[in-house]
């Protein structure tokens, strides 16, 4: 009935096809697997929304949607599930089997759930959901972007959608404050921007992460980084470097930065400090603060520089900072010239260079009136290492850079490289071909702190291998 079906008539007449070989049926298995990954429905029309939008309405008439508020989820679903066969069965409205049982889920989803967005939010393998719109629905897997067939009924049904999900964390969004950074329940990323500042309706962003969190071993594996670079990194964070992680917007700075916090001893101290919570430490002794923003009457704000100076007082013994945006970088790097070693955040820069000179106009904006030079002394004095995640043109995310912050040369601060990422080229395929090479620094600045920790024996194996 809401399917587009070919009954043309040279449709009708084609002749059966002939039976394909056993390696063409491979192929099309393969094409089948890649295909069922994909979000596949039906192409909806606008008689299906119009049926929907009846039976939907003649639902609200009929059901006590506080009760279902107090049911479990698949009790509610049944209720659900029950009301909407009968009103089809009263109405006499024409549906297969199939486009019944599609119809009573998304009535199901849009009551219970976030909508549409339901089966996406279902899926492991997508990193982003954007949607522009109610008609524009677009999501990134594998480093590249596709638009999808699902829709919305209309801008109003996504922006309660919008409405809910922020209100779940205690925000909101509207035309007073059209602008919001949330989270969903299992810690996934969340922006909304609704109009007037959205023209053609609200705009939705999701970064999802995956439900079973990466280590650097699932890094190795997707070629992210060497197993020499990995060892490389694992005893940067086993022995209390401070480490700024610097990359671009979908880089994966967040993922590579809870690799790293996967080293710190569970008998350590932590607190992180984020503006939507979505770090997944598993360490026991873990305290969490988020960023508020104000209330109806502009009061109440709570920055990140808030919660930094505070967590000062908190007794910490590792600092981590989810995105440095502003003055708050001048109190993070305090906090780790001031006995907090081991302290990590990140921030956008497309270079290690550049994360320096981003941090450097990030307290000049803040209103500290220093000279050039104490800022970026006090750079080198905090920052032992930045490590540089970049994402390459096929999609790929790759560790470009671990570098070391050694120190001054006049008004000047000197890096050196331990491992960079080197590309030889792109294959048939248009991936990315590539490797991670040592530049041949046998004992780098933090040596003496991998020593102390009795780790100087690894470091050097490490940095031999990534130099074979």
């Amino acid at each position: 009935m809401f399917g587009k079906r070919d009954t043309s008539a040279a449709a009708l007449k084609a002749p059966p096809q002939a039976k394909p070989s056993p390696r063409a049926e491979e192929k099309i298995d393969a094409a089948a697997a890649a295909a069922a990954t994909r979000v596949v429905k039906p192409e909806i029309t606008d008689e299906y929304y119009e049926t929907k939008a009846t039976i939907f309405n003649a639902l609200f008439e009929t059901i006590d949607v506080s009760a279902l508020a107090g049911m479990q989820p698949e009790k509610a679903r049944e209720e659900i599930r029950t009301i909407v066969d009968e009103i089809i069965a009263i109405r006499n409205v024409r549906l297969s089997v199939a486009e019944q049982s599609q119809l009573i889920s998304e009535i199901c989803d849009d009551i219970l759930g976030y909508g549409p967005l339901e089966p996406l939010l279902a899926r492991d393998d997508i990193a982003d959901i954007m949607v522009n719109g109610a008609k524009h629905v677009f999501i990134e897997t594998n480093g590249k972007t596709e638009k999808t067939n699902i829709r919305f009924r209309d801008n109003q049904q996504l922006m309660n959608i919008c409405q809910r999900i922020v209100s779940q964390v205690g925000r909101r969004v509207d035309e007073a404050s059209p602008i919001c950074d949330a989270r969903l329940l299992d810690g996934s990323r969340v922006n909304v921007i609704a109009p007037p500042l959205a023209i053609d309706g609200p705009a939705l962003t999701i970064r999802k992460f995956k439900r079973d969190s990466l280590r650097l071993d699932d890094l190795v594996n997707f070629k992210s980084i060497s197993p020499a670079g990995a060892r490389v990194l694992e005893i940067i964070g086993a022995c209390q470097c401070n480490i700024i992680i610097s990359g671009g917007t979908g880089s994966g700075k967040t993922t590579l930065l809870n690799c790293l916090t996967s080293f710190i001893h569970p008998d350590e101290r932590i607190i992180t400090c984020e503006d939507s919570a979505e770090l997944q430490l598993q360490q026991p002794h873990v305290v969490r603060l988020e960023t508020r923003p104000p209330n109806l009457e502009g009061k109440g704000k709570i920055t990140m520089t808030d919660l930094v100076k505070n967590c000062l007082r908190m007794r910490p013994e590792r600092i981590i900072v989810g995105e440095v945006r502003g003055p708050e970088a001048f109190d993070l790097l305090q906090a780790m010239n001031t006995g907090h070693d081991g302290s990590m955040g990140t921030l956008h820069a497309n270079s290690p260079r550049e994360a320096l000179s981003r941090i450097e106009s990030m307290i000049t904006m803040g209103g500290f009136s220093l000279p050039a030079k104490t800022i970026r002394e006090m750079i080198t004095g905090s920052v032992d290492i930045i490590v540089q995640a970049t994402r390459l043109r096929d999609g790929s995310r790759r560790i470009t850079h671990i570098t070391e912050v050694i120190g001054m040369e006049g008004d000047v601060i000197v890096t050196q490289d331990l491992l960079v990422y080197e590309m030889d080229g792109e294959d048939a395929n248009g991936k990315i071909i590539g490797e991670h090479k040592s530049t041949g620094i046998a004992r780098p600045v933090f040596w003496d702190r991998a020593r102390y920790f009795n780790l100087e024996k690894e470091l050097a194996q490490a940095l031999d291998e990534a130099g074979t």
